[in-house]
């Protein structure tokens, strides 16, 4: 129990170890870097958190345009996740597992067939072993990764100050649109 805060959760760390916390997502946009959705969960596994970033960029203005692709690491694969992409008409490059960095030619996985069905899950298997499918998977990690850099680096902001989850909500809502504003003012320049 926390006596400091109740609706945070126990959530393991990139290093290994546990701590209180809660789960802030955002999704960016490939092109400019900003984030056209943010929202903060008490769920500890981002699997979780694909449906609610796509009803979030559901609800985005028309003006601002379609979302076609999807990019995700594996932490957001299932085949639940990937059906859900496809019924709203987003393309997926979800990978289906932790890739290993450097692998060796030879030790690389050789292309599956195309697949005969119009099943979504074997699709998005294929195309993320196509060539364009890799070079636009690709851009997830200089398009997602970076965001989340700046805000703990650039920016300052390793902890989210506030208590309660409608309280951290509000506050990652106010950084992400701070983040938003820093890079709109360098893109203006």
């Amino acid at each position: 129990m926390n006596l400091t805060d109740e609706e945070s959760r126990i959530m393991r760390t990139a290093s290994g170890g546990f701590e209180q916390a809660y789960n802030a997502q955002a999704a960016v946009d490939v092109e400019t870097k900003l984030i056209v959705t943010a929202h903060v969960t008490q769920q500890s596994n981002d699997k979780q958190e694909l449906k609610p970033t796509l009803a979030l960029l559901g609800e985005l203005p028309a003006t601002l345009g379609t979302v076609e692709d999807l990019l995700a690491d594996a932490g957001y694969y299932s085949e639940e996740n990937v059906i859900a992409c496809d019924r709203q008409k987003i393309t997926p490059y979800i990978s289906t597992r932790r890739e290993k960095h450097n692998t060796p030619l030879k030790k690389q996985p050789v292309p599956p067939e195309r697949p005969d069905s119009k099943d979504p899950v074997a699709c998005m298997k294929y195309r993320l072993q196509t060539p364009a499918g890799k070079a636009k998977y690709a851009k997830r990690k200089s398009t997602s990764e970076p965001v989340f850099g700046v805000i703990k680096a650039a920016m300052g902001y390793r902890n989210l100050l506030l208590r309660g989850i409608e309280a951290v909500s509000g506050e990652w809502s106010l950084l992400c649109m701070a983040y938003n504003l820093k890079m709109m003012h360098i893109m203006s320049q």
